[in-house]
């Protein structure tokens, strides 16, 4: 078969892989040329391991000649997120200490993977620490959106994003803290799924430090793919409760409550139009499609998700940056009450374990409050960014704007706004591709469902897949 087998989604491609039409190895190596071609303008794969790939792949058309009967992945290439340890490619999370690892184990979603048949050969890009919206890093460089090389992918899941855009993998493990998953899905126009919390082991994901056992409040681990069908065939080899697909729902069933305003949140025109006539669509295949307000109170979403992610990051700092974040901490407080933007920001880091307890008291409430909006709606339909893929910026964070295409600016740090949601509340998000604004950039859809329903937001994004699916990029 030639190149254009890359283009097929996960599922087609393991179709072709079963009934003779390609061999593992030969997939391979049109997956490696691919990457080869665009590393130079898009720079979306840092490490490779291809030599124990192919032997891998080999391995996989031999047992396969011979009668085996193999995983539901087998002699698929992929490639992995680099926050995820890989054995022969720990991860570096773009910190050179870490890179220096000569060994690890597979982490729990790499290992699962791998004994589903899964082929590793290469780890995508990421920002240092996992703590970016934008992919890059002294280590690796910059990754660039293949819609447009001169914007970034995303992040931090963004060389995932990209390679999967671009067709380099079929299907991609991410993780999500701050919208690390649907952030890059949406400015590359993928599919991506965040799931319940723990719902996934995050095992072997670094950040934190390699070895930790305790799972980071807040974080998922997560499927990325060009369908859905592949996100729900991925999340059944890699969740904990191995949950199988639900069946796909008719469009004229199902109860749609769309989110598109709240005063604290900006949204660009471009990428709103693009939403709305994504929510038209769906009401004109028959499901019910009601605009509702915001489930919750944005002021008090924001200051409680602040504490919790506050408290996660603080424990990757450095001692040093620890001390002098506390020695700020007093005129922060008394900066808090005059209303200063930044001394929420300080306060979150430096948060007493009495501070985190409250806010997880209110994080509680809150997805008391959420639940009851599932008592009317299936699920909740919502932007996943304020503003599509956005140019390169890799300045101080307090310097960075980000400009929509009225011309007004934004905090960068808007960038946590609708995604704060879920992530607080612990639902499963499953992000799709919604369209293009008339300057050609993708627009992604959060489908936002109930504590525990991974299986009914999946459902969902297969039953969106009629109106739209993944377009692939022009690529250079």
């Amino acid at each position: 078969m030639s190149g254009d087998i890359l283009d097929l989604d996960a599922t087609d491609q393991l179709a072709a892989l079963a009934g003779g039409k390609i061999s593992a190895v030969e997939l391979l190596d049109l997956a490696t040329g691919r990457e080869a071609k665009l590393r130079e303008q898009l720079n979306l794969v840092i490490v490779r391991d291809t030599d124990s790939a192919r032997s891998a792949a080999r391995s996989i058309d031999d047992r396969r000649a011979g009668g085996e009967t193999l995983g539901p992945l087998a002699g698929l290439p992929m490639t992995l997120k680099d926050t995820l340890d890989v054995v022969g490619m720990p991860a570096s999370a773009g910190v050179q200490a870490l890179r220096d690892r000569l060994t690890c184990l597979d982490a729990e979603t790499a290992a699962l993977a791998r004994a589903a048949g899964a082929v590793f050969w290469g780890k995508t890009n990421i920002p240092v620490m996992a703590g970016d919206w934008q992919s890059f890093n002294s280590l690796y460089g910059v990754s660039n959106n293949p819609w447009n090389p001169a914007r970034t992918t995303g992040g931090s899941s963004g060389g995932a994003a990209g390679a999967l855009a671009t067709g380099i993998t079929a299907l991609e493990i991410g993780s999500d803290i701050g919208g690390s998953l649907r952030v890059p899905a949406g400015f590359c126009g993928v599919y991506s799924h965040k799931p319940s919390w723990e719902a996934v082991s995050q095992r072997g994901h670094v950040p934190p430090a390699p070895g930790s056992k305790a799972p980071r409040d807040l974080n998922v681990v997560g499927p990325m793919a060009r369908s859905a069908r592949d996100l729900q065939m991925l999340f059944s080899i890699l969740s904990r409760s191995r949950t199988q697909a639900a069946p796909t729902p008719r469009l004229n069933t199902l109860k749609i409550g769309l989110w598109l305003d709240e005063p604290l949140y900006a949204l660009d025109p471009e990428a709103r139009v693009v939403v709305e006539a994504y929510g038209r669509s769906l009401d004109d295949a028959g499901a019910m499609v009601e605009l509702i307000a915001s489930p919750l109170d944005a002021a008090v979403l924001r200051d409680c998700y602040q504490t919790l992610l506050g408290s996660v990051i603080a424990q990757d700092l450095t001692d040093a940056q620890n001390a002098n974040l506390q020695s700020m901490r007093p005129e922060a407080l008394a900066a808090k009450a005059a209303g200063a933007p930044m001394a929420g920001q300080v306060l979150s880091y430096t948060a007493t374990h009495l501070e985190w307890l409250s806010a997880d008291e209110v994080r509680f409430s809150l997805i008391d409050q959420v639940a009851q909006v599932f008592g009317k709606f299936d699920v909740i339909l919502a932007p996943v960014t304020p503003v599509p893929a956005f140019p390169h910026d890799h300045g101080p964070f307090n310097t960075r704007v980000l400009s929509m295409s009225d011309g007004q600016t934004i905090p960068y740090a808007s960038m946590l706004d609708w995604i704060s949601m879920a992530t607080t509340c612990r639902l499963p998000v499953t992000c799709v591709p919604a369209g293009l604004t008339t300057s050609g950039l993708p627009v992604g859809i959060q489908i936002i469902g109930p504590s525990g329903g991974d299986a009914r937001t999946l459902a969902v994004a297969a039953a969106l897949s009629e109106i739209r699916s993944f377009v692939p990029p022009q690529l250079p």
